[in-house]
């Protein structure tokens, strides 16, 4: 009977694909419909993994059926969750599978290892097990070859097809045992079975193939050759039985070809008398190579459904959160732009003490848009509104901030222990050291922390800006008859009723009101433009297998903003036309008004007036932005907070492992220190996280991007032989990102109106803030009476 060589099942250990699974699902389809779907079809991949690896399988077509219906779906799953960019706390924990060594037989590998050493290894992130080493599997694929191209040699000797046929058969396979054998002889990876029996496969087919040709000699009566070849597999079976004898039995063959050789030389001897030629002189047997390493190519099981086939690609996930980002910013551009020409406005009518010098023509009660700016302000709470704001921001901070310091803390803490036992066990301790592993998460700590401190900063700025009009905030704030008392009184002006300056001016500010009624009208279509684009992402990646997401976004929202950019600058330049006019007019009423003392500061208390009407509105705003800010960052940050915990969970179970063994098998160290795993020195137990508000409700974003480090051990920590159970599958995640939210860096910007665009994709930027009012018009027209003000605060846009 043959005997094979085939490789055992590696052995891994339970891997729980649930929990880490269910939460990117949860964070990054939060509120899809898919969701549940995709819920469910977790678990069935969960028991699909239990199928084909927890429990052992018959060597039968059915157990291979298993094994590929788990090899197909990880085929399929794996560019839809974000396994390359080891964003997930998932760790494989693979044995070897030649740790004792086996002998038995097998089938359907080639093509396999070939396609583990071109393809799989290629996505490991650190050192492979001997097993499946470059090297080992390289000498595996040939091995199965040579192994194949034996079975057709065998099929052909048992269908006795030709022996010139049979003898190229076998030749061929005899030249892939050489190359296996020439691969492997100078390795250790492979057990000390696999040199021998690889050495006298070729010898037994060199064998064969002689034997062979022997009897296609005798068939064109040259005995003398056919003499030559048989004493030639005479020696190569004699060489086999003397040094192989213990892994294979050559014992029929040989005597197969004793007796064909004795029987060829009494012949040759009595009859023939043909000269018996040297081996080196015999014409070379050719060879009929009928294998190949197959390729392989998922699916391979004919039952095989994708269970996650709604969701996309990642690649399209990344696309789809890059061109949210790149929507969000044109939509805040375009909206952002009109409301600061809005501000503006407002800003320009308050210096010129308009619409209220229009109303104010008899000089002694309260101007009608005075009198509705107070009951606007004391509608929206008046002062304690904003004081109760201001108050709950230090708060909100200090939650923050306790978050984030814990989130750290575990991360330093789990460092110490590590960097205390590589100093223990220093190149035993074969593991990533956790500095290297962790610089990911502490850059995204410094992103945090930088905007916080913007964040403070923005609430300086806000709190400032209501210093300067508490006063007037607060007068408006007061009954109708204690306004009007405070307010100076003047002559009256009753003549200019009715003038034609008059009925011009107010004509224009009418046309400004229109205009920014407008503005709201349009602000509201460009919030609602919606387009899907992940249907044209996947046509790109199914056509040219990439994405060119940056000219695909911007082509395509070059096509739903165009004219919407269009009719925002034409409301720009109308505004910039009639804020001319009004000027103009306004100059001409002033000049109609009668100029004296109280007449200057009835009309400068009303300038402050409305000029702190429009500051209440945009600080209460503000502190809105802020407050949502701080809430939104708080479940920003306790996502940072898990990815945290879960890599030090995970660090700490590879750690305890790899302490049971260096303690276990390095008997030097053993009688130096004799000592446990549970006396090594853990990390204290940490303190609770800083009890939270409930969060926020909002809609999370797809995953972000995010782009793995390499996580191999570095060049000054020599390489030593991990244990046995070390993880082989991607490494420990370095968390570029949390799935579904952009790493914070930037600003962001109160008059952006935070959270209403939807938009949570927007890069964080210091984009400058809006300017106080204008000094002075274009061509150097002073604006009368404008007050100065103060640059608008931003706070971290996430």
């Amino acid at each position: 009977m043959a005997t094979f060589i085939s490789v055992p099942l590696k052995k891994a250990s339970e891997v729980d694909l649930v929990k880490p699974l269910s939460k990117f699902v949860t964070a990054t389809y939060q509120g899809s419909e898919d969701q549940p779907e995709y819920l469910r079809a977790v678990e069935e991949l969960n028991k699909l993994r239990k199928n084909a690896l927890g429990r052992p399988l018959d060597k039968h077509e059915s157990s291979l059926e298993v094994l590929l219906r788990y090899y197909d779906q990880l085929c399929a799953v794996e560019p839809k969750f974000p396994f390359s960019e080891n964003q997930l706390c998932l760790t494989f924990t693979w044995k070897d599978a030649f740790d004792k060594g086996s002998l038995f037989g097998g089938s359907l590998a080639g093509g396999a290892f070939s396609h583990i050493k071109d393809t799989v290894l290629s996505a490991l992130s650190r050192e492979p097990t001997m097993d499946i080493s470059p090297e080992t599997v390289g000498t595996l694929s040939l091995i199965m070859l040579a192994q194949a191209q034996e079975v057709f040699f065998i099929k052909a000797t048992s269908d006795k097809m030709k022996d010139g046929v049979i003898a190229k058969l076998a030749n061929q396979a005899a030249d892939f045992y050489s190359d296996a054998f020439k691969q492997c002889q100078y390795k250790d990876n492979l057990p000390k079975e696999v040199l021998p029996v690889l050495a006298a496969k070729h010898c037994i087919m060199q064998a064969n193939a002689e034997m062979h040709q022997s009897m296609l000699a005798k068939q064109k009566k040259r005995f003398g050759e056919e003499i030559a070849r048989l004493q030639h597999a005479a020696e190569l079976v004699k060489t086999v039985a003397s040094r192989y004898d213990e892994y294979v039995s050559v014992k029929d063959m040989t005597d197969k070809i004793n007796r064909a050789l004795t029987a060829a030389k009494k012949d040759n001897d009595f009859i023939y008398h043909d000269r018996v030629p040297e081996v080196k002189d015999l014409e070379h047997i050719g060879k009929a190579a009928l294998v190949k390493a197959t390729s392989i190519t998922p699916p391979l099981s004919q039952k095989f459904a994708d269970l996650f086939e709604k969701m996309v690609p990642m690649a399209v996930q990344h696309s789809m959160s890059i061109y949210n980002q790149r929507k969000a910013e044109t939509v805040n551009r375009l909206v952002g732009t009109m409301r600061e020409a809005t501000n503006l406005c407002n800003g320009v009518l308050a210096s010129l003490n308009l619409p209220a010098a229009l109303e104010d023509l008899s000089g002694d009660s309260i101007p009608q848009s005075i009198a509705e700016k107070s009951r606007s302000i004391v509608q929206q709470g008046g002062l304690q509104s904003i004081e109760q704001l201001i108050k709950d921001l230090p708060e909100l901070l200090t939650r923050n901030r306790e978050i984030l310091d814990e989130s750290l803390k575990m991360l330093d803490d789990e460092e110490t222990t590590d960097n205390e036992l590589r100093s223990k066990f220093n190149q035993r301790w074969n593991r990533t050291p956790s500095g290297d592993l962790y610089k990911p998460l502490r850059a995204e700590g410094g992103n945090f922390r930088s905007v916080l401190d913007k964040a403070v900063q923005a609430d300086q700025v806000v709190k400032d800006r209501y210093n300067t009009h508490c006063d007037m905030i607060t007068l408006l704030c007061k009954p109708e008859n204690e306004l009007n008392a405070a307010i100076p009184s003047a002559n009256p002006t009753k003549t200019l009723q009715g003038s034609e300056v008059v009925n011009v001016l107010r004509s224009q500010l009418a046309q400004l009101e229109q205009l920014k009624e407008e503005r709201d009208t349009l602000e509201g279509e460009i919030k609602a433009v919606t387009f899907d684009m992940s249907t044209t992402f996947l046509n790109a990646l199914a056509q040219d297998g990439a994405i060119n997401e940056e000219q695909l976004s911007l082509s395509q929202l070059d096509q739903l903003y165009s004219n919407y950019n269009q009719r925002v600058q034409a409301s720009l330049r109308s505004q910039e036309e009639l804020l001319g006019q009004v000027q103009t007019s306004h100059q001409e009423f002033s000049s109609l008004k009668q100029s004296n003392s109280e007449a200057n500061q009835r009309e400068e208390v009303l300038k402050k007036l409305a000029s702190a009407h429009d500051s209440y509105v945009e600080i209460s705003s503000n502190l809105r932005e802020g407050t949502k800010f701080y809430n939104d960052l708080t479940e920003i940050l306790l996502k940072f907070q898990n990815k945290c915990s879960d890599i030090v969970f995970a660090r700490k179970t590879e750690r305890d492992e790899l302490l049971k063994y260096v303690l276990s098998t390095c008997s030097q160290f053993l009688t130096q220190q004799p000592q446990t795993p549970q006396q090594v020195q853990q990390p204290q137990p940490k303190s609770q996280p800083p009890a939270r508000p409930p969060p926020p409700m909002f809609a999370p974003p797809a995953a972000a991007p995010a782009n793995a480090p390499p996580t191999g051990n570095p060049a000054n920590n020599p390489p030593a032989m991990g244990p046995p159970s070390q993880a082989q599958g991607p490494p420990y995640p370095s968390y570029q990102g949390y799935p579904g939210y952009m790493p914070v860096h930037m600003g962001y910007n109160p008059y952006a109106a935070y959270g209403q665009y939807n938009m949570p994709y927007m890069q964080y930027q210091a984009t400058p803030g809006q300017p106080g009012y204008p000094a002075a018009p274009p061509a150097g027209q002073p604006y009368p009476g404008y007050p100065q003000q103060p640059q608008q605060p931003f706070y971290p846009q996430q």
